[in-house]
Formats: structure tokens, C-alpha cells, sequence
């Protein structure tokens, strides 16, 4: 059997036990694992053993439970609260403020948390029910906490970026600090679009009763001062990291700290808080490491089989395709991919072919990083079976029917497209930052 069809024969059976239902790690380390014993015998054991050793000994790694603990003691502690209420006081008098700035509430989340489920829960419990209590348009709003909660992957500490520089070996300090001006931008692209769309339809987004805009002064400020908590806890952690003074993972342990001292400091750190918090952080830390070890196996193993070669000679030399139609072509079956699959489990099937062969066409891995995560933004919500979708359809009120929620993303969609096509066109908009800071 050739090599072209034993990869192809791997990747099929590693689709039909995903269809199964079965875990994503257990399908794909089962294929891998099964894989390297046929074709090399009892030494292929040794090919899941070295990926769990190269897994232990990756230092970055320990950022990831420090990020999560971080994001579920400020979100279960409740300081996400005073975050909307900020926003709620300070924006509410424009038309569409509200909406504003509960992409500003999503855009601190994602700093907080890096995980978009976490933007997506705060969102639909906390500034949902408020935005249409208020009159606002169902439709719009729904696709408002849906596109900003797609902004916890790509904002740091992005989960899914350190699984992605895992797996392509690539610096995950510079991937996060490719992330954070794409995803500003697109963070500001979506408040663009809410302002013009508020001002030439004030139905869908009325400005505050006269009579709740008179707040005090001195409530105004005390709002801002606990809203900004997170910022501050943020800023802590990145500024030494930023200018060289501490490491990733030190950073890390700051952020984890701050956020806990925060929430002793405001008497919020209770025994359930920080049981809750310990809890999630064990179970989605471990989730992810199952996870990275299945990937690097599987990849192990494509490398050996030499399946990525074959498949770069396949699309440059016999049927003459150019790279960037290739790139295209990739970004693409993301999107059909997404209709079915997670952003961890399709970074983990196609990444064992993707990553390589975009580094043989001549793109820098730091950027397609980026490219990747803005494709699988788009995918979770796209029809018809986006994950964010289906996310929303669990926790929106009973009001919102699903064809609301697909209804609702249309605009946010070309929006999210605007935005890839400017950082596949403009490169810089994703590397220039993690150069800067690197060069220092």
C-alpha cells in the first residue's frame, strides 16, 4: 500500500470515529496510536510516548491552567457584572450604546477568559435579558453576543491559539501578541456597524428613559472604578510581560494572582467561587492536554508517512495550483468543517497536513495563525450547524427561536469576512506587534 493512500485511509478512519460520537482525543489518539504499531511495529509505541513526553516538557503549556483559572474566578466572582454595568450607565443615553458596549464587555471577557464559551455565557445571561428588556431588536442583538463572544479565540490568552502553537511549534507570546490588533479591529468593525446601523434605524437600538439616565456623579465613577477592575488586572499582568520583564509564564501567574487577591479584596472569594473555579480549571486544562498529546501523535505519525510531501506535490506540481489559491482552499474547508466540528477538533485533524504544507508554500506560521482562528470564528457561526449557534439556541430566552439566531448573523459574518480579507491582503496587521515587542 502506498504512503498517499495509508494517510488517506487514517485520515478516513479518524473522520468516521469522530461521526461516531466517540471523544475527540480518544478517536484521533486511537488512530494514531494503532497507526504507528501496524506500520512500524511494537517500536511505533514509542511514538504517543515521546508526544506525551514532548507535551510534559513544554514549558508554555503552564500558562493555560493560570489563564483559566483568571477567567472563571473574575466571571464566578461576579466582577463581570460590574463590567456591564459600567458599560450600561456610561453608554446607555446614544442609540445602540447598549449593544456598544456589550462588544466592550465581550472584548474584556476574552482578555479575562480566552475561551468563547465563557463570552457567550456572560453575554446571554447578563446583557441579553437587559438589552431587550429595553426595546432592542431581537435579531440584532442575538448576532451582537454571538460576534463578540467569537472574540475570546482570538484576543489573548487565547486557548485555542496556545493548542495552535503547540502544534505548529511556533511562539505562543507571539501568537497572542498577533492576535490582540486583528482583534481589536474587528471588535471595532462590529461597534462601527452597530453605531451606523443604530443611527439610520433608532428602533433597533433606543437610546435610555431620561429617568435612568439620572445617575449621580459619584455613582457614575464608582462603576467606572469597579468596571475597570479587569482592565487593570489585564494590564498587570501583560505591561511586564510586553516590555521584557517577566516570561510568558510568569505573566501568567501574575494575571491568576491579581484576579484572586481582586476578588478577596471585593469579599467575593467564597468557598463555592473558588471550589467552582478550581474545578473548571482541572477539568478544561486536562480536556486540552488530552487533546495536544492525540494531535502530536497523529502528526508524528503523517510526518513519518511523509503524507504532507505528497500532498504539496499533488496541488504546486501536477495540478499547478498557485499558493495563495491553495491558502484559499484551506480557509475554505475550515468553514465547511465548522459546520459539524469544534475550532480545537478541526485545528487538531487538519493540522498534522495544513501547517506544514503552509510552510513549504513560503507563509510565515505566526500569520496563518491568525488566518486560522478569524476563519474558525466565522465558522462557529456559520449555518447550519455553527457551534455558536447552537450555544445561543441553549441559553437565549425562549422568545428568541432559532431562526432568529441564524437570521441574526448575516451582517456580523460579512463583517468577520471584511476582516480576514484585510489580514490575508495586509499581513502586518497581524505580525507587526509581536515584531515590535520581540526586537526589543
Amino acid at each position: 500500500m502506498s504512503y498517499e493512500l495509508i494517510a488517506l485511509l487514517m485520515f478516513s478512519s479518524m473522520m468516521l470515529m469522530l461521526m461516531t460520537g466517540q471523544r475527540v482525543f480518544g478517536a484521533i489518539g486511537a488512530v494514531a496510536a494503532l497507526s504507528a504499531v501496524l506500520l512500524w511495529g511494537t517500536g511505533g509505541s514509542d511514538i504517543p510516548f515521546s508526544s506525551a513526553m514532548k507535551l510534559m516538557k513544554w514549558y508554555p503549556l503552564l500558562t493555560l491552567p493560570m489563564f483559566i483559572f483568571m477567567g472563571y474566578v473574575l466571571s464566578e466572582s461576579k466582577i463581570a457584572d460590574d463590567l456591564y454595568k459600567m458599560f450600561h450607565v456610561w453608554m446607555g443615553p446614544i442609540n445602540g450604546g447598549l449593544a456598544i458596549g456589550t462588544i466592550g464587555l465581550m472584548v474584556l471577557v476574552s482578555a479575562m477568559n480566552g475561551l468563547s464559551v465563557a463570552g457567550m455565557a456572560i453575554g446571554a445571561t447578563i446583557a441579553l435579558p437587559e438589552l431587550l428588556r429595553r426595546g432592542y431588536d431581537k435579531r440584532m442583538v442575538t448576532g451582537v453576543v454571538q460576534a463578540g463572544s467569537s472574540l475570546g479565540i482570538l484576543v489573548p490568552p487565547s486557548v485555542v491559539l496556545v493548542l495552535y502553537a503547540m502544534i505548529a511549534r511556533q511562539p505562543v507570546g507571539q501568537l497572542w501578541l498577533a492576535g490582540v490588533i486583528p482583534g481589536l479591529m474587528m471588535a471595532a468593525m462590529f461597534i462601527l456597524y452597530i453605531a451606523i446601523r443604530c443611527r439610520l434605524q433608532p428602533e433597533l437600538g433606543p437610546a435610555l428613559d431620561k429617568s435612568e439616565r439620572q445617575v449621580p456623579l459619584s455613582e457614575k465613577l464608582r462603576l467606572l472604578r469597579a468596571g475597570l477592575l479587569p482592565l487593570a488586572i489585564f494590564a498587570v499582568m501583560m505591561v511586564p510581560f510586553v516590555n521584557g520583564w517577566t516570561s510568558l509564564v510568569e505573566s501568567s501567574a501574575i494575571g491568576a494572582m491579581a484576579a484572586f487577591v481582586a476578588a478577596i479584596l471585593k469579599g467575593r472569594m467564597t468557598k463555592d467561587v473558588f471550589e467552582v473555579s478550581v474545578r473548571q480549571t482541572l477539568a478544561i486544562s486536562c480536556m486540552f492536554m488530552w487533546i495536544i498529546l492525540a494531535a502530536l501523535g497523529f502528526g508524528a505519525v503523517f510526518d513519518g508517512l511523509g503524507a504532507v510531501r505528497a500532498i504539496e506535490n499533488l496541488f504546486t506540481n501536477q495540478l499547478g495550483l498557485n499558493p495563495w489559491v491553495i491558502l484559499i482552499i484551506m480557509q475554505l474547508s475550515f468553514l465547511v468543517m465548522g459546520t459539524f466540528l469544534d475550532d480545537t477538533a478541526m485545528l487538531v485533524i487538519v493540522a498534522p497536513l495544513y501547517v506544514p504544507l503552509v510552510h513549504a508554500l513560503g507563509f510565515d506560521l505566526i500569520w496563518y495563525g491568525i488566518l486560522y482562528t478569524i476563519t474558525t470564528q466565522i465558522a462557529y457561526m456559520t449555518p447550519p450547524f455553527g457551534y455558536n449557534l447552537f450555544l445561543m439556541r441553549a441559553m437565549a430566552p425562549p422568545e428568541i427561536s432559532l431562526r432568529d439566531i441564524y437570521g441574526s448573523i448575516a451582517p456580523f459574518v460579512g463583517v468577520m469576512l471584511l476582516a480576514l480579507t484585510l489580514v490575508m491582503v495586509f499581513p502586518e496587521i497581524a505580525l507587526w506587534l509581536p515584531q515590535y515587542v520581540y526586537a526589543k
